[in-house]
C-alpha cells in the first residue's frame, strides 16, 4: 500500500518516498542570516531527538564553516526540515508581454496595408499599453511606444493628405 512504511513483501525495509529536490543552489557565499537560519534548524532537530548533542555541535561547526549555499544545504540534507535561506539571490522571472504593446506595434505597422484605418487603434493601444506596463512593470514598453510612434506619424501622414486633398480641390474650383 502507498504510504505504508513498514516490512515489504520480501521482509525488507521499504524507504518513504520522499519529494523530488528542488532545484541546486548556486554555489555563492552565504551570509551570516543563512547559516543562523540553519543552525535554528539543527536546535529543532536535536530538540526533538533526531540528532545527539555530539552530532548536534559538529554540525553548527561545520554551519558556521560553510562558505557556500550547496555547503550549508549539505549540512542538513538528512533531516526532514529545511532552512530558508533569507539572503538567497532569487534569479529575476519572466515577466508578461503586454497584448495591447504587441498590438499597438501591429496596428502601426499595418497602416499602409489597411489604408491608414489602423492609425488610431494604433495610437490607443499604445497609450493602454505603456499606463498598463507602468502598472503592472510587464514587458513591452518599447513596443507600445514604437507603436505609437508610427501611430502618430501615420496620423501627420493622413491629415497632411487630407490637407493637401483640400488644397487642391479649393484651387480647381
Amino acid at each position: 500500500m502507498a504510504g505504508d512504511f513498514g516490512n515489504t513483501p520480501t521482509g525488507g525495509y521499504r524507504a518513504p518516498a520522499w519529494p523530488a529536490s528542488p532545484a541546486p543552489l548556486p554555489m555563492l557565499r552565504v551570509t551570516d542570516r543563512d547559516r543562523e537560519a540553519t543552525i535554528t534548524v539543527l536546535q529543532g532537530s536535536y530538540s526533538v531527538g533526531r540528532l545527539t548533542r555530539e552530532e548536534h555541535d559538529a554540525r553548527v561547526g561545520q554551519a558556521l564553516a560553510a562558505q557556500t549555499y550547496p555547503q550549508l544545504a549539505g549540512i542538513t540534507a538528512d533531516l526532514p526540515d529545511r532552512p530558508v535561506y533569507p539572503d538567497l539571490p532569487v534569479p529575476p522571472g519572466r515577466r508578461d508581454l503586454n497584448g495591447f504593446a504587441v498590438a499597438a506595434l501591429v496596428c502601426g505597422a499595418a497602416q499602409p496595408v489597411t489604408g491608414m484605418l489602423t492609425t488610431l487603434p494604433a495610437i490607443a493601444f499604445g497609450h493602454i499599453a505603456r499606463s498598463q506596463i507602468k502598472r503592472s512593470g510587464q514587458d513591452g514598453r518599447a513596443l507600445a511606444t514604437w507603436g505609437l510612434a508610427l501611430g502618430w506619424a501615420g496620423l501627420a501622414v493622413t491629415a497632411l493628405l487630407v490637407l493637401a486633398i483640400v488644397v487642391v480641390a479649393r484651387s480647381i474650383v
